[in-house]
């Protein structure tokens, strides 16, 4: 079955389900504001006034208007000077709503981003291994930036526009009613055209924040230093151009539509009601009977044209919310991921007992895909080196990644220190196991800054000593700004291996107990592995250590060596004893002697 999203993009009409999921998204909109009550209170206080202060125009201009045939100046006077009066008052009031709706809608704004980005952080990598990272950034910043105007701005309109609408038209009735029934006619009709209008605009919004997500997506791959190497390398760079334009030119043939969308009913609309004030003369001034007055006539017409053009300005916020509820729901979409991995109430803050690691009985897949890790048990005692080698695919990083928790076993248990991992607080089992992975990520900032990421509170003293140990100080020292120098984007201001040992003195300033360390050696120069595997001996000396293996020289000193195959364990034991055993590990040894490659995964 295809998606609604997919079927309302194709003009399929909304199902009820689909309507019950609107409504609860309206429900949802609603209580981000319930925070900031009091001020929507204070604010729903000036509208209120406002409304009725815009109401009074019409019956001092119905008296100047009656004075002036009666050569009353002294009360043309009053009635001129309390329009004026009248008319500041509500122009301080106006600056007043603008302030506080203003200040509500950012706040909203503010809230929506900080609850996706928190949702976001609490999702577990499967999820951002399998979501285009551009895709992220577009539902944060074009999703939600397109619902500024709506949040910042709309919902105080819509309260001002129906409070206005109300005062006039009860004013209105005052004046004539006879007049009001004649003049609202129209009304129901451009409601109900505009509701159509509204609904076809939803529908392009949708596909356009799609097309947005792809062209976001597409700028962040090919325009990264990696996308834009990849690029140039192969030659590609006119064909990633001529995509970018196609993409470019769908989201602004998409864009003019959803502008366009309704334009010509709206504008028979406003026509309609425009003409409408002509038609009130004629009905006053002969089918009515002719009892109704000039001045009447003139003060009615205000009030009608200020009914008319409140309207106007409601169908035209009821268009803008319609199209936002297409942002809406992308957006809650994201706050409605689940998070399969969760820190439970009362975890524990630390380990008493050690810094073992235990994996008993693991099983792990990724989705409903086949197992990865099937009955998967080893010990490692603390202040040991277990390595885990094995063909590409055996499970090794899988594996390395649960005992950090960043997936969480099926089956089985990982324990730290006798303590199961999902009974630790997140920030516990950070603080007590660190993870140097096959691809060294610096931030866009100073080698300083990506230092003490590990540990704010570092004094450049403990930076030092981290880079010292690491291999890496003199390479920082001879910088011209030092450990002030900002590393590029993804660090390319460094080469591989400098970027691994800055990534292992920032491990280092962190000093977890235990370490998983997916070694990213196989591709580096002999002198280039040398240094950064005297930076991983340095880290690992006294720590309890699991290293996913990818060279020989790696795992020859463990303590113990785990041969994974198709996601079990067939071996265990030391370099010596495999070797001795003729099985597995020996076979891998023997094949990749040459190169002393176990398999890099």
């Amino acid at each position: 079955m295809l998606p609604a999203r997919v079927k309302s993009a194709m003009g399929w009409p909304e199902r009820p389900a689909d309507a019950a999921v609107r409504r609860t998204n309206l429900r949802r909109i609603g209580r981000l504001f319930v925070p900031y009550r009091r001020r929507l209170a204070v604010l729903w206080g000036l509208i209120v006034v406002g409304a009725a202060l815009g109401v009074v125009p019409a019956f001092l201009l119905k008296s100047a208007l009656a004075a002036i045939l009666r050569h009353d100046s002294q009360t043309l006077a009053i009635a001129a000077g309390a329009i004026l009066g009248v008319t500041a008052i509500d122009g301080v009031l106006g600056v007043g709503q603008t302030l506080l709706s203003n200040q509500i809608g950012q706040r909203v704004m503010h809230d929506l981003r900080a609850a996706v980005f928190r949702h976001l952080q609490r999702l577990s990598l499967a999820f951002f291994t399998r979501t285009r990272g551009g895709e992220v950034q577009s539902r944060i910043n074009n999703d939600i930036g397109g619902i500024q105007n709506v949040v910042t701005e709309t919902a105080t309109s819509i309260a001002a526009s129906a409070t206005t609408l109300i005062a006039a038209v009860v004013a209105m009735f005052i004046l004539s009613w006879e007049l009001t029934l004649f003049a609202l006619a129209l009304i129901p009709v451009a409601v109900a055209l505009t509701k159509r209008v509204g609904w076809e605009r939803r529908k392009v919004a949708t596909r356009t924040q799609e097309t947005l997500a792809d062209l976001s997506s597409l700028v962040q791959e090919s325009l990264s230093v990696s996308g834009v190497l990849l690029g140039k390398t192969m030659g590609r760079t006119s064909e990633l151009a001529d995509r970018f334009e196609r993409d470019s030119l769908k989201l602004a043939d998409l864009q003019v539509r959803q502008r366009m969308a309704g334009k010509w009913v709206m504008a028979s609309i406003q026509t309609s009601m425009a003409a409408m004030p002509i038609a009130v003369y004629w009905f006053g001034g002969s089918a009515a009977g002719g009892h109704i007055s000039v001045p009447l006539l003139v003060a009615f017409t205000t009030l009608q044209m200020r009914v008319f053009w409140t309207a106007n300005s409601l169908l035209g916020v009821g268009l803008d919310i319609q199209t936002s509820l297409a942002l809406f729901d992308r957006i809650f979409e994201y706050l409605d991921q689940p998070v399969d991995i969760s820190e439970r109430p009362g975890a524990r803050e630390q380990v008493t007992s050690g810094a073992d690691v235990a994996v008993e009985g693991v099983w792990f897949r990724y989705g409903e895909g086949p197992w990865v890790l099937e009955d998967v048990s080893f010990f490692v005692p603390a202040g040991t080196t277990t390595a885990l080698v094995g063909e590409t695919g055996s499970g090794k990083t899988t594996l390395g990644y649960l005992v950090a928790r960043l997936y969480e076993a099926e089956r089985g248990n990982v324990r730290v220190g006798g303590v199961d991992v999902r009974d630790l607080s997140f920030e516990a089992l950070a603080g007590l196991v660190g993870v140097v992975s096959q691809e060294a990520y610096l931030f866009h900032a100073s080698v300083r800054e990506n230092l003490v990421f590990a540990k704010p509170d570092a004094t450049e003293e403990e930076v030092v000593a981290a880079a010292e140990a690491a291999r890496i100080h003199h390479v920082i020292a001879a910088l011209p700004d030092g450990y002030g120098t900002v590393v590029g984007e993804r660090g390319y201001r460094f080469s591989g291996g400098e970027k691994q040992r800055i990534a292992i003195a920032r491990t280092i300033l962190r000093d977890p107990p235990i370490l998983v360390l997916d070694e990213a050696t196989s591709s580096l120069d002999t002198e280039t592995e040398r240094l950064v595997q005297e930076a991983l001996d340095s880290l690992s000396e006294g720590r309890t250590t699991i290293a996913i293996a990818h060279r020989l020289s790696t795992v020859r000193d463990a303590d113990q060596i785990v041969v994974l195959d198709r996601g079990r364990v067939v071996e265990r034991g030391r370099h010596e004893e495999l070797r001795a055993l003729g099985g597995r590990y020996s076979t891998l040894v023997s094949r990749d002697a040459e190169t002393e490659l176990l398999g890099v995964e």
